[in-house]
């Protein structure tokens, strides 16, 4: 695989001399899939070739005009996956954009790039694959049996689309007791706050300010026995670090999930420091790796992938192997 390009709105980018899909995010040639999607795509009897362009955290949207405008106009460049940037994305490129999809629209965000003859198509998968991979280890009645609630740090894409999910698709019998949002900075929350007010059907959600980690540790103390606490903030890969300190108290019998499964992984190293203590059941972000990868390549390549089953399995095989 031929090293991440690094983005500039100058940045004049090769044709792609075969078809390519592109993984557009930060440190996109420390991420696995440079490994999985070779023997994926011999698998799935597609083309082999992927190609990381990395952005700046929060880039200038010149930025991603330029890229989004190569994708656009290369024959052979046939789509992408957007990860970080999803929303910034989006926010600069919407008119480059034919159609977007309804999360795409909900949510002001683009995880999927894909083209329907010369128009390009924006997709967020995030709250479809957010849910396959919750529903993996979330038992079917937690939130009737428990009352738990869900705590989800930060209020980027990753949060919009994981709180989205649970507000449309769990019964009206099996919900979280609350719903509680905490981010650094305020226009996140108001904008996660304004979405949730399109689709809520009455779970109860609080939007908390925490700039500092002791803030996040003081909600989580608060919250119910069962309850999930989530680590949305890319605190641990994008970032080196935590939203939580290591004085952090986790709910009694809780779920802890980390969206990443690479990086310095801090947040997983504080839960697991109290797992015995508070009955933890740990999460990593693997899984969701596999479900968001899938879903963007069958969309790109417009090709099905089973969501579960035989072929699925095998899919998690292949790609735990190259892994290693």
């Amino acid at each position: 695989m031929a090293d991440a390009i690094q983005a500039t709105a100058d940045t004049v980018f090769p044709p792609a001399t075969e078809p390519t899909m592109y993984f557009i995010g930060m440190t996109t040639g420390k991420s696995s899939i440079m490994k999985v999607f070779p023997k994926w795509a011999r698998h799935l009897g597609i083309s082999e070739r992927i190609q990381g362009i990395d952005c700046k955290w929060h880039d200038d949207p010149a930025v991603y005009r330029n890229v989004v405008g190569f994708i656009k106009r290369d024959p052979l460049s046939l789509g992408a996956l957007v990860t970080t940037h999803k929303i910034d994305l989006l926010k600069a490129c919407r008119d480059m954009f034919a159609y977007c999809d309804h999360y795409a629209e909900l949510m002001g965000e683009a995880s999927s790039i894909s083209k329907r003859g010369d128009q390009l198509v924006a997709h967020a998968k995030d709250p479809i694959t957010s849910g396959l991979s919750l529903e993996a280890f979330l038992p079917s009645d937690h939130w009737k049996r428990t009352q738990g609630e869900v705590f989800c740090i930060g209020a980027g894409g990753s949060s919009i689309a994981v709180t989205s999910y649970i507000m449309e698709n769990c019964a009206p019998d099996n919900r979280p007791s609350r719903i509680v949002v905490s981010n650094r900075s305020l226009p996140r929350l108001e904008e996660i706050e304004r979405i949730h007010k399109k689709i809520n059907p009455g779970i109860p959600v609080a939007y908390v300010h925490a700039p500092d980690p002791k803030d996040n540790d003081r909600v989580c103390a608060g919250l119910k026995p069962g309850s999930l606490v989530i680590n949305a903030t890319g605190l641990g890969k994008d970032a080196p670090g935590s939203p939580l300190t290591d004085a952090v108290r986790f709910p009694e019998g809780g779920y802890v999930w980390d969206f990443n499964y690479r990086g310095d992984l801090v947040f997983l190293d504080q839960a697991r420091a109290k797992q015995q203590e508070c009955g933890l059941t740990i999460e990593d972000g693997w899984v969701y790796f596999i479900h968001g990868w899938t879903r963007v390549i069958a969309e790109v390549f417009h090709i099905d992938i089973p969501t579960s089953g035989p072929e699925f399995d095998e899919l998690c095989r292949i790609a735990a192997e190259a892994r290693g």
